[in-house]
């Protein structure tokens, strides 16, 4: 036992460092990215033309219909094969950006439609545009219905970033099975990572159930309001 504890101690700082380099920028870009992606692709399956809403409709339909990790090897394994080289890092960020740009348009194309066509009626009767209906009326309040799902695919996002050692991203869990070669440690060294993933996802939970506190207070501000 003294041993395993030295063992996680030793290889806490490598884990953290490997984290805090990659895992959380790589979380944070694919997440901020992704979720511009889906907003686009939601608006434009909703109002763009047919044409338009075709391609992001396909484009939906093979990125939940395909596994993450394969996605993953596509785009950094298999794009070579065209003369398309990339780095470790911006495959993964390309791959996790489609992917939850996917999901999350998802969420906001059922956000926005359930906004009551009332409030496009309002809007556009006190001479908004589309554009500031949409900016100012609709997205507010989608936003406010869009937090708990987007906030568990933050989260999930956190935990898939394990998926990036299969392409050589030297993240969190690639950085313990680094040291797992070296020590012939795997169960106390992936127990390890385990717990600091579960200790993220604690923390963003956490910050979930405020965030959604919040946005339900301002929710009921506006009801009172009406």
């Amino acid at each position: 036992m003294a041993h395993w504890l030295q063992l996680m101690a030793e290889s806490l700082p490598s884990l953290l460092w490997a984290g805090l380099i990659f895992t959380i920028p790589l979380t944070l870009l694919s997440f901020v990215f992704g979720l511009a992606l889906g907003l686009a692709t939601a608006i434009a399956r909703l109002f763009g033309p047919i044409p338009l809403s075709a391609i992001a409709r396909f484009y939906v339909w093979v990125i939940r219909g395909t596994p993450l990790l394969v996605q993953l090897f596509v785009i950094f394994y298999g794009l070579p094969s065209l003369g398309i080289l990339l780095d470790a890092f911006p495959a993964a960020l390309i791959g996790f950006t489609l992917n939850i740009g996917a999901y999350s348009s998802e969420i906001i194309r059922a956000v926005i439609s359930s906004v009551p066509k009332g409030q496009w009626e309002a809007a556009y009767s006190i001479g908004m545009s589309w554009r500031q209906a949409m900016s100012r009326t609709v997205l507010p309040q989608a936003a406010r219905v869009a937090v708990p799902p987007l906030s568990n695919t933050f989260i999930s996002l956190v935990k898939d970033t394990s998926l990036a050692a299969a392409i050589t991203v030297p993240e969190l869990f690639q950085a313990a099975q680094r040291i797992v070669a070296t020590t012939y440690e795997p169960l106390i060294l992936y127990i390890e990572a385990a717990l600091i993933y579960l200790v993220l996802s604690s923390v963003l939970s956490q910050l979930q159930v405020r965030l959604e506190r919040r946005f339900a207070r301002y929710g009921g501000m506006l009801e009172a309001n009406a």
